[in-house]
Protein backbone atom coordinates (compact mmCIF):
# COMPACT_ATOMS: atom_id res chain seq x y z
CA UNK A 1 0.00 0.00 0.00
CA UNK A 2 1.22 3.49 -0.77
CA UNK A 3 1.89 6.01 1.97
CA UNK A 4 -1.09 8.06 0.84
CA UNK A 5 -3.32 4.98 0.89
CA UNK A 6 -2.10 4.07 4.37
CA UNK A 7 -2.73 7.65 5.53
CA UNK A 8 -6.36 7.53 4.38
CA UNK A 9 -6.88 4.06 5.84
CA UNK A 10 -5.48 5.25 9.19
CA UNK A 11 -7.74 8.32 9.06
CA UNK A 12 -10.80 6.13 8.35
CA UNK A 13 -9.90 3.94 11.35
CA UNK A 14 -9.49 7.05 13.53
CA UNK A 15 -12.92 8.31 12.45
CA UNK A 16 -14.49 4.88 13.03
CA UNK A 17 -13.11 4.64 16.56
CA UNK A 18 -14.01 8.27 17.34
CA UNK A 19 -17.65 7.76 16.34
CA UNK A 20 -17.76 4.59 18.44
CA UNK A 21 -16.36 6.53 21.41
CA UNK A 22 -18.92 9.34 21.01
CA UNK A 23 -21.66 6.72 21.37
CA UNK A 24 -20.18 5.28 24.57
CA UNK A 25 -17.91 2.61 23.14
CA UNK A 26 -14.24 1.98 23.75
CA UNK A 27 -11.80 4.30 21.96
CA UNK A 28 -9.84 1.17 20.99
CA UNK A 29 -12.80 -0.53 19.32
CA UNK A 30 -14.33 -0.05 15.88
CA UNK A 31 -18.04 0.23 15.20
CA UNK A 32 -17.84 -3.13 13.41
CA UNK A 33 -16.48 -4.91 16.45
CA UNK A 34 -18.99 -3.28 18.77
CA UNK A 35 -21.78 -4.22 16.37
CA UNK A 36 -20.61 -7.84 16.26
CA UNK A 37 -20.61 -8.02 20.06
CA UNK A 38 -24.08 -6.47 20.20
CA UNK A 39 -25.30 -8.91 17.53
CA UNK A 40 -23.91 -11.85 19.49
CA UNK A 41 -25.71 -10.54 22.59
CA UNK A 42 -28.97 -10.45 20.62
CA UNK A 43 -29.28 -6.66 20.39
CA UNK A 44 -31.40 -5.54 17.44
CA UNK A 45 -29.16 -2.68 16.29
CA UNK A 46 -26.12 -4.95 16.18
CA UNK A 47 -27.99 -7.53 14.08
CA UNK A 48 -29.14 -4.89 11.61
CA UNK A 49 -25.77 -3.16 11.29
CA UNK A 50 -23.89 -6.46 10.92
CA UNK A 51 -26.28 -7.58 8.18
CA UNK A 52 -25.57 -4.34 6.32
CA UNK A 53 -21.80 -4.55 6.82
CA UNK A 54 -21.74 -8.23 5.88
CA UNK A 55 -23.74 -7.48 2.73
CA UNK A 56 -21.05 -4.97 1.71
CA UNK A 57 -18.15 -7.17 2.85
CA UNK A 58 -19.08 -10.79 3.69
CA UNK A 59 -17.83 -11.84 7.14
CA UNK A 60 -16.96 -8.26 8.10
CA UNK A 61 -18.38 -8.33 11.64
CA UNK A 62 -16.97 -11.77 12.44
CA UNK A 63 -13.54 -10.68 11.20
CA UNK A 64 -13.72 -7.54 13.38
CA UNK A 65 -14.13 -9.46 16.65
CA UNK A 66 -11.24 -9.61 19.11
CA UNK A 67 -11.23 -11.01 22.62
CA UNK A 68 -10.39 -8.03 24.85
CA UNK A 69 -10.71 -4.78 22.92
CA UNK A 70 -13.72 -2.87 24.13
CA UNK A 71 -13.55 -3.91 27.76
CA UNK A 72 -13.22 -0.24 28.72
CA UNK A 73 -16.45 0.87 27.01
CA UNK A 74 -18.67 3.24 28.96
CA UNK A 75 -21.77 1.59 27.49
CA UNK A 76 -20.82 -2.06 26.85
CA UNK A 77 -22.93 -3.80 24.23
CA UNK A 78 -21.62 -7.33 24.20
CA UNK A 79 -21.90 -8.27 27.85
Amino acid sequence: MTKVGRYFLNFALLFDQAVNTVFGGSPNETISERSAKARDAGRQWGCVLCRLLDWINPGHCDNALTSTIGDDAVIPDGK
